[in-house]
């Protein structure tokens, strides 16, 4: 990945659509409230776990508006709308900016599964004529970033990298490489995930993935908590506009905070479970501290991945002790917002912003403090007020991918 000799890259807008809200302010104080968000979804009636974290009170279409929405799936739709936000909050405008010199990368696991199994069944009942002749363009997963491409006019590189669940933060990291190596001037990076259908939530659970506290959705998702039992499955969209520091300030435009590093690794372990010790996360984590210039003493606050599962939260918890011993602060928003997937490392990314921005931690949902075996700093019950400098997000996705980003304020 690109070093500091190719310039410093600034994070000059943020777009979000998340369960615990629409934009960055509800977003941020539905994080900050510390509330998991989780319920009971009709659609999952009957399924061992019939509970997720959704977008819900927002009329995608309606917000997108035209006629092309129904070519969309879903988590196109999502990543639509977080882009539009991101790019308006950057102040530019697709109208009058060089398209050939704008990227978009974005990061999506899974792609329209639910499009494609509704389309399945309808082949099934009614045969070949019921195909819908666009269900191949929206069930790919490199739609998203295709439709964001044309509605933002961006015509340099377009990329959809899949990383099961580093995916997002997998995006951030190229469109830093897209920047320090002047293929781009812009690039809106980010993820995008949308699978609450009965297959794929019953897959997470026949897995053993899955919280299965039917009873008690909104308590299920609980990072680093001794009694945790899976993640809450949730869907989403986060995008971030990233420019060269020097470009932005030369516009006028004061970045919201810096992306000083990144880093990636794998563990080559096993299709699903990291590999316990942490060794090749660590990996990652000292790639991005070497890219930003950084000591690991120099990290004050740690976004973690924390996904509420027994394996990935014992791997963190002894990667973040062993990487930084002097215990910096953490937290974990997939206690609020459930696992989102290919969306979970943009999300990150964007509170891990905010949290340099307003000097305040939002706490773990769920938590009263973290298993007696992990000595972890966790932020719990409320949110923290604390002046962070720097901060690091975590990333890890099945198949072994690992990502951390390293963010400064500006």
């Amino acid at each position: 990945m690109g070093g500091q000799e190719s310039g410093t890259v600034a994070v000059t807008g943020l777009g979000v659509v998340t369960p615990a809200g629409h934009d960055e302010r509800s977003f941020w104080e539905g994080l900050c409230a510390g509330r998991s968000v989780a319920g009971q979804r009709p659609e999952l009636a009957g399924m061992p776990v019939d509970f997720a974290c959704a977008v819900e009170g927002i009329d995608l279409d309606a917000v997108i508006g035209g006629r092309s929405v129904w070519r969309m799936a879903r988590f196109v739709k999502l990543a639509l709308i977080a882009a539009r936000q991101a790019v308006a909050d950057a102040g530019l405008d697709p109208v009058s900016w060089d398209g050939g010199r704008v990227g978009v990368v974005l990061g999506v696991g899974v792609g329209g599964v639910s499009v494609l199994v509704d389309n399945a069944l309808k082949l099934q009942a009614d045969g070949p004529q019921a195909v819908s002749p666009v269900l191949v363009p929206m069930m790919i997963p490199n739609a998203a970033a295709g439709e964001v491409a044309i509605a933002l006019k961006a015509r340099g590189p377009s990329l959809a990298p899949a990383t099961a669940c580093a995916s997002g933060a997998t995006a951030i990291a190229v469109a830093r490489d897209l920047l320090t190596s002047g293929q781009c001037d812009v690039v809106v990076a980010g993820g995008a995930e949308s699978v609450l259908t009965p297959l794929v939530v019953t897959a997470f659970a026949r897995m053993g993935a899955l919280s299965t506290r039917t009873g008690d959705p909104g308590g299920a998702s609980r990072p680093f908590a001794s009694d945790r039992d899976g993640f809450v499955i949730g869907e989403g969209a986060a995008m971030l506009v990233l420019e060269r520091e020097a470009d932005a300030r030369a516009r006028g435009r004061v970045p919201r905070a810096l992306l000083a590093g990144a880093g990636a690794s794998t563990d080559a372990h096993h299709p699903t479970a990291p590999a316990p010790d942490g060794r090749w996360a660590q990996m990652a984590v000292e790639a991005a501290l070497r890219d930003a210039g950084w000591s690991p003493y120099d990290v004050a606050h740690v976004n973690a991945h924390g996904t509420s599962t027994p394996l990935n939260d014992a791997m963190e918890a002894t990667l973040i002790d062993r990487v930084y011993p002097h215990r910096p602060s953490v937290t974990a928003p997939k206690g609020v917002v459930g696992h989102t997937l290919a969306a979970a490392g943009a999300i990150e990314a964007v509170a891990t912003v905010l949290t340099l921005e307003h000097g305040v931690i939002p706490p773990i949902a769920n938590v009263d403090a973290p298993a007696v075996e992990f000595d972890l700093d966790c932020v719990t019950k409320e949110p923290r007020r604390q002046w962070v400098e720097t901060a690091v997000s975590h990333s890890f996705g099945f198949g072994g991918h690992n990502v951390a980003l390293a963010f400064r304020q500006a």
